[in-house]
């Protein structure tokens, strides 16, 4: 759309106070919002949104399209705004029920509520680091998919970004990384307005961004007047002719652009300007419109469709003609961008998890995990991983994953096999690793995974619960998942990340007890369409748990061991219940029971989360309500309660820097100490 007619001075005016306008009024019905943003970026809004931006507002989901991201989320009446003007499914109605219940506009973007928005933002520099995840995944799919005269991913990604993003250090883990990975398709427009709540950031926020920015290895354009539309758009231009890496145009802007007593200050950025003031802004901005009317001449020079329909067609004709010369990868590209996962992928998984049952190894389940990466990414191309620094130590490694490279120019490296690079060395970057991986699943075309250890989830955490929000199939494999880890002390051994992870809704979190039920945890997380999983994962081995039935381990938890399995007929009296390296603790302690003629049941329950979403009739098959439950997990004990537990075996301390083996035996995680525990419950 870069060769749109450029309106008028005057037209574009109004086209900004259009946004204005829509801006003020929306948030003073709401009595609540951040009208100053909005107000301040309507320039550049204007010359990105009409003279550059490819979309089509009659097919948000077009794939070629451009991607814009506002990352000052908070600002959304920008871009609801933007979507209603150029002709998305967004009434005006919409507007007028800004930040009310069930409307398609809330306080900050939400992806999957409003047609157009590509990310839920608000929590300040995940926005550009969703973007960065976008932008790379745009350049691995043009790399993996575009040949000689058919280009069929050329897309850039756009993100609007202000000082608070740039304040929060995961815009340095992330825009660090665009900078290695050359993302020339990567450009992000700073609003510098200089005005956060606390008012001037001069006392707190005096970082020379043109500088970061370059040594990062960005090319920096301004700063420029963010309110000239032509320099703006002119600065647009320079940065998509920019081959070199990504760019960062500086847009020195006024916050609450119009309101003659609110500009500039605090005060326009998170209130309502009031009744009064914006009175005085629509004839400071010589705009008589009533609230929430926007004249015919201002919606035909926004009015997208057409341009869109036009950029959505062409498209179409290139993949027509692609889908004939190369009709295997037509055919795996409309695949991917769907999200289906191959055909046979269940008989695969099946096999997988068969293969593991029957190999019967005794591993720590980072390797069990590593050995069901092999089968997966080896029949799944879209599987894209990573680590941040921790490779060895993670095992996201595979035969299939070689890592990904650049060469001196950004090209993607290929190997001899032609194929790119699927593993990611992210470096210490846990947070930013976390949101790309959020940006490259909402791009499409691939299903990200990335490790770290447990304890290190903590970083990780928002962009965690943002992929459950946004209901992204993104995959965390944390190792090293509890005081089983040794040595290296409490700073690293896991005691309430686990329970602390199950209470994200939407997360599903696995923790597996041995190879099978490891690579069965990574199937369901591969058919997991609409949710993001949490792989937890031991350092130490495991011995394997022999099992009747694999299929009900994808239910979350079942019957791995009745009484008769140890050698006794009789009434259950007893259920425990155990997770991961524990499941083996409660077998052995249903050893030790029987000899003393006790029956108990042993539940192997690798994700709560999973089994929390069965049928009352299966989870009370599975646990008999009139039977005492006791509970074993190397963890905090709070989470375990609500299933009626009569007794926890658990940790409620930090851990001791000791060998794994002292550590269990000094925190009673001993088959003895569990038997104990079970008769305690049925003495009283």
């Amino acid at each position: 759309m870069a060769d749109t007619p450029t309106p008028t001075d005057a037209i574009q005016a109004n086209m900004a106070n259009a946004i204005r306008a829509l801006s003020m009024d929306a948030v003073q019905q709401a009595n609540s919002g951040h009208p100053g943003a909005p107000m301040g970026m309507a320039d550049m809004a204007v010359a990105l949104w009409h003279g550059h931006l490819k979309h089509s507002p009659r097919n948000p989901q077009w794939f070629d399209r451009d991607r814009f991201v506002l990352s000052n989320g908070h600002g959304s009446m920008l871009i609801y705004a933007l979507l209603h003007l150029t002709g998305y499914k967004l009434p005006m109605a919409e507007l007028k029920n800004f930040r009310q219940i069930g409307s398609k506009t809330a306080g900050h973007p939400e992806h999957g509520i409003t047609p157009g928005v590509e990310t839920t933002t608000g929590p300040l520099g995940q926005g550009i680091t969703n973007a960065v995840g976008m932008a790379l995944a745009e350049k691995l799919l043009a790399a993996e998919f575009n040949q000689s005269g058919h280009d069929i991913v050329n897309h850039h990604t756009y993100v609007f970004l202000g000082d608070g993003c740039l304040m929060e250090g995961i815009s340095h883990e992330a825009c660090a990384l665009a900078g290695a990975w050359k993302l020339n398709k990567l450009v992000a427009l700073y609003d510098d307005n200089g005005i956060s709540i606390d008012g001037q950031v001069k006392p707190w926020f005096i970082d020379n961004t043109a500088q970061r920015f370059v040594a990062y290895g960005w090319h920096v354009i301004g700063p420029i007047d963010g309110h000239d539309v032509q320099a703006v758009s002119r600065a647009l231009a320079d940065a998509k002719n920019n081959t070199d890496g990504p760019t960062l145009i500086i847009c020195k802007t006024h916050i609450g652009k119009g309101s003659p007593n609110r500009g500039n200050t605090a005060k326009a950025h998170g209130e309502p300007l009031g009744a009064d003031e914006i009175k005085l802004t629509r004839e400071a901005l010589n705009w008589p419109h009533e609230p929430f009317q926007i004249p015919q001449d201002v919606y035909a020079a926004w009015d997208a469709k057409a341009r869109g329909l036009t950029a959505e067609t062409e498209w179409d004709v290139r993949f027509a003609a692609y889908k004939t010369a190369h009709p295997q990868l037509a055919a795996e590209f409309t695949r991917r961008m769907k999200g289906q996962l191959p055909k046979g992928f269940a008989t695969l998984a099946a096999d997988t998890a068969q293969a593991a049952h029957a190999k019967a190894e005794t591993v720590a389940s980072r390797k069990a995990s590593q050995l069901a990466l092999e089968a997966f990414t080896a029949a799944l191309p879209e599987l894209l991983g990573g680590s941040a620094d921790l490779t060895g130590s993670n095992l996201t490694n595979t035969k299939s994953t070689p890592p990904l490279r650049f060469d001196v120019a950004g090209d993607v490296v290929k190997t001899e096999t032609g194929q790119i690079g699927r593993h990611i060395n992210y470096g210490v970057r846990e947070f930013g690793m976390a949101a790309i991986m959020n940006g490259v699943a909402l791009h499409g075309g691939y299903i990200p995974y990335g490790g770290t250890f447990l304890t290190f989830s903590d970083y990780s955490r928002n962009a965690i619960r943002m992929a459950a929000l946004m209901k992204q199939r993104v995959i965390h494999v944390f190792t090293h998942d509890s005081i089983g880890l040794g040595e290296d002390g409490p700073t690293h051994q896991s005691v309430e990340h686990a329970a602390s992870l199950r209470l994200i809704p939407n997360l599903d979190v696995w923790r597996p007890g041995d190879t099978a039920e490891t690579a069965i945890a990574w199937a369901v997380a591969l058919q997991n369409a609409s949710r993001p999983t949490a792989l937890l994962l031991s350092r130490q081995n495991i011995s394997y748990a022999p099992k009747a039935d694999l299929q009900d381990i994808s239910k979350g938890a079942y019957v791995l061991a009745e009484p008769s399995e140890v050698g006794l007929n009789k009434k259950t009296q007893a259920v425990l219940i155990a997770t991961g390296s524990e499941v083996q603790l409660a077998l052995k302690a249903q050893e030790l029971l029987a000899t003393q003629k006790v029956a108990v049941r042993v539940v192997s329950m690798p994700s709560t989360t999973t089994f929390d979403r069965q049928t009352t009739d299966y989870k009370n098959s599975v646990l008999p309500p009139k039977l005492p439950r006791i509970a074993v997990e190397m963890g905090v004990s709070d989470g375990w309660w609500k299933y009626g537990c009569a007794a926890v075996v658990g940790i409620d301390t930090y851990g001791e820097s000791a060998p794994a083996p002292v550590l269990f035996k000094h925190f009673g995680f001993t088959a003895e100490n569990v038997a104990e525990t079970v008769l305690a419950v049925l003495s009283r």
